[in-house]
C-alpha cells in the first residue's frame, strides 16, 4: 500500500509546496498513498515531526497540523477527481476552505498518521474529511472543500 512512489512523487515531482512538495527540501514532504485504485478510497500517510515543528516542548505546532491535513486532503480530492473522471493524471486542485479541529495536543516525539476520504463531490468540487492520529488516538480532524482549477488560475499546473 505505501510502497513505491506516493501521489506527490508520481504526479508532481517538481512541486515545491511547503506541505507536500517532493522538491521542497525544507518542507514537510507529505507522502500520500491511496489504499485502493478507486476514487472513493481512503488516502493515508505517515509523517515524522522534527524538533523544529514543535509549538512547545514535546508538542506539535498547530499550524504544522493544519498544513499536514490541508495538503493531504487536497491530494485526496485530486485522486478522487482523477479516478471519478477516468483521467490518467489528477487535476490541479486548490483549497477553497478547510476547518481544523484540535481534539487534544499532538506529541512531537513520534510519527503521526493521516487518513482522508472524499465524502461528497459535484462538478469540480470535493469535500474531504481527514484525521491526524498520534499513538493510535485521533488528535485533530479536518473537513475541507477542494476545487479543480482551470487554465488562467494562478495555481494551474503549479504543482
Amino acid at each position: 500500500m505505501c510502497d513505491g512512489p506516493c501521489l506527490q512523487e508520481r504526479y508532481a515531482p517538481d512541486n515545491a509546496c511547503f506541505g507536500c512538495g517532493p522538491a521542497n527540501e525544507s518542507g514537510l514532504r507529505i507522502r500520500s498513498f491511496p489504499t485502493a485504485d478507486d476514487g472513493d478510497a481512503e488516502v493515508v500517510a505517515t509523517w515524522r515531526p522534527s524538533k523544529h515543528h514543535e509549538a512547545f516542548e514535546g508538542m506539535l505546532n498547530g499550524g504544522i497540523i493544519g498544513a499536514l491535513l490541508d495538503c493531504h486532503s487536497n491530494w485526496t480530492a485530486a485522486w478522487h477527481l482523477m479516478k471519478r473522471d477516468g483521467q490518467k493524471t489528477p487535476p490541479c486542485t486548490v483549497t477553497a476552505d478547510f476547518h481544523v479541529r484540535m481534539k487534544q495536543p499532538t506529541a512531537s516525539d513520534r510519527a503521526v498518521e493521516l487518513s482522508a476520504k472524499p465524502v461528497t463531490s459535484k462538478g469540480n468540487k470535493v469535500v474531504v474529511e481527514a484525521t491526524l492520529s498520534s499513538g493510535g488516538t485521533v488528535t485533530a480532524t479536518c473537513t475541507g472543500t477542494f476545487v479543480a482549477v482551470k487554465p488562467g488560475h494562478p495555481a494551474y499546473h503549479r504543482w
